[in-house]
């Protein structure tokens, strides 16, 4: 076995180890290759004087410099014999005394030199596997720590969420408390203006009263007969009445009338919003839990909801599901905001299918039947951009790059062509098996993934046609109905199988993993699946659109 000389520590001081040990500072000039130990030429001398360590091979030091030198394999036991063997029941490197002492009864002992070679290529094969698990690690340790910055991210992004709904909520009480104090001081003002109108009238009738007084009293003082009688007859007796008390209703009173018991159970009722540990749904521990349901069936729609495709969109910080409802030639979108509930609608001029998400607030559809790709921007409502006219039915439509679509082709030599943004074809894949895509999905890498029904099977092939993989299985697993396609964020594939009522979880090599949904879990004949940012399971099922959650068993 090659190694090197001296230790790092003393080849760096250059000290001798005997007079290290009595205190001195000598350098050192020699290394013993047996013992591991640097001497001074004093020192080396008494070493070499030594019966059983004269014998020993000794290397000269250069400056700041490691000599290679061939160390002697000297046996551990018996530290004066070579090794020269090695017992392979005990995996165990011997000398020749070992060797008749404790390893007589070892059936399979070999050589030194015969094993060397195989030593060295198992600890070359050890050496290329711990590369491949240090590359790993430092993959992982990287994957680690940008989970690290994601998690404190999400997590700064869900306490503004929360910081916003209370402001929601703020704004929300703020309009009751000021729609409150109008009604309060409306009906004060219209108690102050009843009682200066009173007032005002009161004010009037005093100065009658007054005018009278003095009219009579001049009278009565004058002792004149003429003047106590035209006063007397002209007074009206019912006029002089003591009018001690006021027969009308007193002014109203406003009172504020609340219900604080009530009002305190709502205010500690009241969510702002509820800390949940979602799994990702490619986790084969988690469990779905079905989290919302959305009922696609509007007052407008003329038959019962034929749902195609979903996907979810975030647009200004709004979360937009999107639908095409074949039966009824509409593109649907649902989306909340400020706790209510909006849902807005596209018609189109014949049943839309797939939808390629283009970014965070486009998409363009499919729309076979009148031979269109139509370009459509979510503002979160669904506002029709352009028109592309095709010269081929396209059913199945993904977004390849910024400028290019990958669309389904129908009954042709080659069942996906690459577009434009205009539909002129650029070139055509064949996808092997499939010959009528019904769903396509675009991977991370540009892989492109297509499902048909009619063959059951799901293929997978580079943006240039190579193949990846074919998934098509027969007996218990066998498809029957493949639709629509999702990829989740370790690349892992969500497969939707129509008449089964499933959604499938394959690795991204296309191997089978687990059912992620069944009919038990609602589904009714599916056929779109799409996933958002959070981890959420979208998946179209008969007129409605079931959102899941996952958590950790």
């Amino acid at each position: 076995m090659d190694d090197f000389g001296p230790g790092t520590r003393a080849v760096e001081e250059h000290l001798c180890s005997v007079c290290t040990k009595q205190g001195k500072t000598t350098p050192a000039t020699t290394w013993c290759s047996v013992c591991d130990v640097v001497f001074c030429e004093g020192c080396l001398q008494l070493h070499n004087m030594m019966p059983g360590l004269c014998d020993h091979e000794v290397a000269h030091l250069s400056d700041h410099t490691k000599t290679k030198v061939k160390r002697r394999f000297m046996c551990k036991i018996h530290r004066d014999e070579k090794v020269k063997l090695f017992c392979k029941d005990c995996k165990q490197a011997i000398c020749t005394i070992c060797c008749s002492i404790k390893h007589r009864t070892c059936k399979d002992v070999d050589t030194i030199e015969g094993m060397t070679p195989l030593v060295k290529e198992q600890l070359t094969s050890k050496i290329e596997k711990l590369g491949i698990n240090i590359a790993a690690a430092n993959n992982i340790i990287t994957q680690r720590n940008s989970k690290i910055q994601d998690v404190k991210s999400n997590s700064q992004t869900l306490k503004d969420q929360v910081i916003k709904t209370r402001e929601t909520v703020m704004r929300a009480i703020l309009r009751k408390e000021k729609k409150l104090l109008g009604d309060i001081d409306k009906a004060t003002d219209k108690q102050l203006h009843e009682l200066q109108a009173d007032i005002k009238s009161k004010e009037i009738e005093l100065q009658l009263y007054q005018q009278q007084y003095e009219f009579t009293a001049n009278a009565v003082t004058s002792n004149c007969e003429v003047d106590m009688y035209a006063v007397y007859e002209s007074v009206d007796e019912t006029s002089t009445n003591n009018r001690d008390t006021d027969n009308r209703p007193a002014a109203g009173r406003v009172v504020l009338t609340h219900d604080l018991d009530k009002l305190s159970k709502a205010v500690d009722e009241l969510q702002l919003g509820e800390v949940q540990v979602v799994t990702d749904v490619s986790d084969p521990e988690s469990s779905p839990v079905l989290h919302h349901i959305i009922d696609c069936k509007e007052d407008g729609d003329g038959k019962d909801p034929w749902l195609i495709d979903v996907t979810v969109l975030t647009v200004d910080d709004i979360k937009v599901t999107v639908v095409t409802d074949c039966s009824n030639k509409r593109l649907k979108t649902y989306y909340t905001s400020n706790f209510k509930s909006f849902d807005n609608q596209l018609l189109l001029c014949d049943g839309p299918w797939q939808i390629a998400k283009l970014s965070d607030s486009q998409i363009a559809v499919s729309v076979p039947g009148s031979k269109e790709i139509v370009a459509v921007n979510v503002t979160p409502g669904p506002v029709l951009l352009s028109t592309i006219k095709t010269s081929k039915k396209y059913w199945a439509l993904a977004c390849l790059s910024p400028s290019q679509l990958a669309a389904g082709t129908y009954k042709q030599s080659h069942s996906v062509d690459i577009l434009d943004m205009t539909g002129r074809r650029l070139r055509s894949i064949n996808t092997g098996v499939i010959g009528n895509p019904d769903h396509i999905h675009v991977t991370r890498n540009n892989n492109l993934i297509v499902s048909e029904r009619v063959v059951k099977s799901l293929v997978c092939v580079t943006s240039e046609g190579d193949a990846v993989f074919t998934y098509t299985l027969t007996g218990d697993r066998a498809l029957t109905q493949p639709r629509g396609i999702t990829t989740t964020s370790t690349g892992d594939i969500l497969l939707v199988d129509r008449d089964s009522n499933k959604v499938i979880q394959l690795t991204k090599s296309g191997q089978f993993v687990r059912d992620v949904l069944t009919q038990q879990d609602g589904l009714k004949g599916p056929r779109g699946v799409s996933l958002d940012g959070d981890g959420l399971l979208y998946v179209t099922s008969d007129r409605y659109v079931k959102i899941f959650k996952f958590y950790r068993r």
